[in-house]
């Protein structure tokens, strides 16, 4: 995934810059960049690799080396951002959020265009944030040329370019993943996350609409490219990813999450449990939720050991990934001895952890483990953002069950329909494998409810493979 933070102030921006891209390391743990304009000094950056060592420690030095009046900031779990570029558009900085799936295509097209070459990257990847920058650079001005990236792009595009006179923040075509713009007395903000201005005194102004493009400096900010009608943002933000103080088209996580929990809870009548509990720490505000409407004591027999672990999906090996999960939840014994417990997990993708999970709660004695997932079975990998290392939707559970039952995807609308009797048989195929003692996925519908926005503008391909 990744986040993004820009600012342009009347003052040095670098401590805003600073603070505001560290507020993002959540959405990733692979590099993190920052990039400084000075009128003085010219462009300025920095890019560390930040899989060991916080995103605050590896850029002390450059916080207090770098100055300027406008900066971006990224944190990225894929490229090294962001990128320096000198083309016929002028100098200009530029840091990305999405997914490419056509990318040999648009690196042809590149190549046909005239361009000699690009730079080798992240494992000799072609680094994506420089095909964007190439795709920019074949129009006569920049908003032009993000636009027509965006379009020519099979996936989803957000972005902040910085030249010497501003910075441009353009929203997904679609408005898969957020752009909100802060202001205080001395400048301008656009980063991914609402919450990571509060603290420095920049208030809301808004959201940027899907595909919208602003232009802003330390004076004013102006839209340049008008937004679209059509949206369709990530459900999967609310659920899981987003920290739980972030607030998207004006809706809070945490928020969510508690309304999620609770009409889980209206449809899970006559459930026997002497604990409700989250999977730390997306799953916990599911789990107050559920605990406060069915009146069912809320306890933590897992408490997270937030010090030095880092997000357990994030290294690239699998069986790592499963370390990382297992060592950084701590049990307390006399939550869970001879206890019937109920957890609340924002989704259930591979079932590897929470196989291993409900193993290690019965051997330390629980009585039943009953699973609830805030989100209904994953059936396709994501192909609008990087939320997963699965390289097949046969890597899901649900999926492969349905290929044990049936052999092929020729039915497979019918395992995505809550009230089928397929759907039934694959929910309780997945208990039986993951051997808890009872399992319910939240419906669909729900969801959407729980968000509370328009569901026409919610983007739910994960469970239902429709666009």
């Amino acid at each position: 995934m990744g986040g993004l933070f820009g600012v342009a102030s009347r003052e040095d921006c670098v401590p805003d810059l600073f603070f505001g891209t560290d507020y993002h390391t959540h959405l990733g743990a692979r590099r993190g960049g920052m990039s400084v304009f000075s009128k003085t000094e010219g462009f300025q950056r920095a890019i560390h690799n930040i899989e060991n060592t916080p995103f605050r420690t590896k850029f002390e030095t450059d916080m207090n080396e770098m100055h300027g009046r406008m900066g971006i900031g990224c944190i990225s779990d894929t490229d090294p951002q962001p990128i320096m570029i000198r083309s016929h558009l002028g100098s200009y900085a530029l840091t990305t959020v999405g997914r490419i799936n056509n990318t040999e295509e648009l690196v042809e097209e590149v190549f046909k265009s005239g361009a000699g070459h690009f730079t080798e990257a992240s494992g000799s990847v072609i680094n994506n944030t420089e095909l964007v920058a190439a795709l920019i650079n074949q129009c006569d001005t920049i908003p032009e040329g993000i636009r027509y990236a965006q379009s020519k792009i099979d996936g989803s595009l957000t972005l902040l370019l910085m030249t010497p006179d501003g910075i441009y923040a353009a929203r997904d075509l679609m408005g898969r993943t957020p752009m909100i713009l802060g202001h205080k007395e001395s400048g301008y903000v656009a980063c991914f996350e609402s919450f990571s201005y509060m603290n420095l005194q920049y208030r809301y102004v808004r959201d940027l609409g899907p595909g919208e493009i602003v232009f802003f400096d330390a004076e004013h900010c102006e839209t340049v490219m008008q937004p679209n009608k059509k949206m369709k943002i990530c459900t999967f933000l609310w659920i899981y990813y987003g920290y739980t103080t972030s607030c998207y088209e004006g809706v809070n996580v945490e928020v969510m999450r508690n309304r999620c929990g609770a009409l889980l809870a209206k449809r899970d009548k006559g459930i026997d449990a002497d604990y409700v509990a989250g999977i730390p720490d997306s799953g916990n505000g599911h789990a107050i939720g559920y605990a406060n409407e069915s009146g069912i004591c809320f306890a933590r027999p897992f408490i997270k050991y937030t010090p030095t672990w880092p997000r357990s999906f994030m290294p690239r090996h699998q069986s790592m990934r499963n370390l990382i999960a297992r060592m950084k939840l701590i049990p307390v014994e006399q939550l869970i001895q001879g206890k019937k417990l109920l957890f609340l997990d924002d989704s259930i993708v591979r079932g590897t952890q929470m196989r291993e999970t409900v193993q290690f709660l019965y051997e330390n004695g629980a009585k039943a483990v009953h699973i609830r997932s805030a989100s209904p079975p994953s059936m396709f990998g994501c192909k609008y953002l990087n939320f997963s290392r699965s390289k097949s939707d046969m890597d899901l559970i649900a999926r492969q069950v349905v290929r044990d039952f049936d052999g092929n995807d020729d039915r497979l609308d019918e395992y995505c329909t809550d009230n089928s009797e397929r759907y039934q048989a694959m929910v309780e195929e997945i208990r039986r494998r993951l051997n808890f003692t009872s399992l319910k996925f939240h419906l669909l519908a729900d969801v959407k409810e729980a968000v509370g926005i328009d569901p026409d503008m919610l983007c739910t391909y994960c469970w239902t493979g429709k666009e």
